[in-house]
């Protein structure tokens, strides 16, 4: 990474008029102690610890019309490379590399990789959280006239420069992507629009491939006035989705709705009460139809709790979720505290051996803090527990212990510019 981003540097200095270039790193090593985090202990489970860091360096250049982002990465666990090495065991990453022209003031596009992030993330979202990140191999083409956003955005993926179609399904992420994005503003109101197509492949026999193809679409409403904000979203789920036992699809049907409401009791204090519907299918009902909705690429970690137990790579094709929450926010200097207590519940209904389970699933109770250490630096700390009900540990593979299940984050960031020219 040192010898790409000198040369990338060297080219500064053949720069000419007109042209905006800058550099900037971003260091964030984290340590987690997982005692239960994503699913509940069970007899004989240890917890763990570790640190992970993130490294990375964006480049940014502008030159009239045209902008092109170039960032590189590494994301590492402390110890899986030996003290004395020829070889980085992860390498470098490339987590975004595009380029955006703009043909007049109101029509762009931007084509490579890069992050697809709207609203409230809830459906498209960087997933900052996670070291990796998450961003797409994509064609954008955005109108932004005043006071309107409309951006289409297109994808198709493989695994290689094939000669001819393979043999087997392509898994690694989603074969073809299609969205359309709208945004506008009537006064206080702002209200967003999606519509997202996605296609998997699968092999529907020895010789057949074919594309599941699901849909997504919604409206993300804001309001804000005087001390009091609040958003609304509402997504529905169509389409087909691939059956993981069998080689079909499956007919989709499902829904989502989320309201955040809060209230800013003075500019250090605000409390926001929560309510979000995931749609899930009951364990009884024996139609082949999947009505569990699944927020696709949204950033998951900052919804239903910190621990990661729901829609963080698990509870899909479930019995969907309720999340009860209230989220209570103090900022004094240059500290922030969070406390965020979370009731869940499942939607659907839960049976164990024929008899039907209490749909209490727990209450998960997140405690972080945060703190600017200077322009460039901020140290973020955090306490979740999550307290588990009998029916989600039966759904969790059917756990019978009462242990405590928590987990423990520290974590500093480093983002320092090192070279800007104008």
């Amino acid at each position: 990474m040192i010898k790409i981003s000198l040369s990338l540097l060297g080219l500064v200095g053949l720069s000419s008029y007109g042209q905006e270039f800058d550099a900037n790193i971003q260091l964030r090593p984290r340590y987690e102690y997982r005692n239960g985090f994503k699913t509940l202990l069970k007899d004989n489970d240890l917890p763990t610890s570790f640190i992970s860091q993130r490294s990375r360096i964006n480049f940014n250049f502008k030159q009239e019309k045209l902008k092109v982002k170039l960032t590189l990465q590494n994301v590492r666990t402390w110890g899986d490379v030996a003290t004395k090495t020829t070889a980085d065991k992860n390498g470098i990453g490339l987590f975004e590399a595009y380029a955006q022209y703009d043909f007049n003031a109101k029509w762009s596009a931007r084509i490579g990789r890069q992050v697809i992030s709207y609203d409230n993330q809830r459906i498209f979202g960087e997933i900052d959280w996670a070291q990796e990140g998450q961003s797409h191999d994509a064609a954008v083409f955005s109108y932004h006239p005043t006071n309107h956003q409309l951006d289409f955005g297109i994808a198709s993926n493989a695994n290689a420069e094939n000669l001819l179609e393979p043999a087997t399904a392509y898994t690694t992420n989603y074969k073809q992507m299609q969205f359309a994005w709208y945004h506008t503003q009537f006064g206080k109101l702002g209200m967003s629009l999606l519509v997202l197509n996605t296609g998997y492949q699968y092999a529907k026999t020895s010789t057949e491939l074919n594309i599941a193809n699901s849909q997504t679409y919604g409206t993300f409403l804001t309001y804000k006035t005087g001390k009091w904000d609040t958003n609304l979203g509402l997504y529905g789920q169509s389409g087909k989705k691939i059956n993981a036992v069998s080689t079909d699809t499956n007919t989709l049907n499902a829904y989502y709705a989320g309201l955040n409401l809060g209230y800013a009791v003075n500019p250090n204090f605000k409390a926001t009460l929560g309510y979000e519907l995931l749609s899930g299918k009951n364990q009884n009902d024996t139609s082949s139809d999947n009505k569990s909705f699944t927020p696709i690429f949204g950033t998951n970690h900052g919804f239903n709790g910190y621990m990661d137990y729901f829609y963080v790579g698990n509870h899909l094709n479930s019995v969907g979720l309720q999340d009860v929450f209230l989220k209570l926010n103090y900022t004094h200097n240059k500290w922030q505290f969070n406390l965020m207590p979370h009731l869940f519940s499942a939607p659907a209904k839960v049976y164990k051996a024929g008899n039907k389970l209490s749909g209490n699933l727990g209450t998960e109770l997140d405690f972080t803090t945060s703190y600017a250490v200077q322009k460039d630096i901020t140290f973020t700390a955090g306490y979740s527990q999550m307290f588990a009900s009998s029916t989600l540990k039966f759904l969790k593979g059917g756990i019978n212990n009462s242990y405590t299940n928590n987990w423990v984050f520290v974590m500093v960031s480093i983002n320092p510019r090192i070279f800007t020219s104008k």
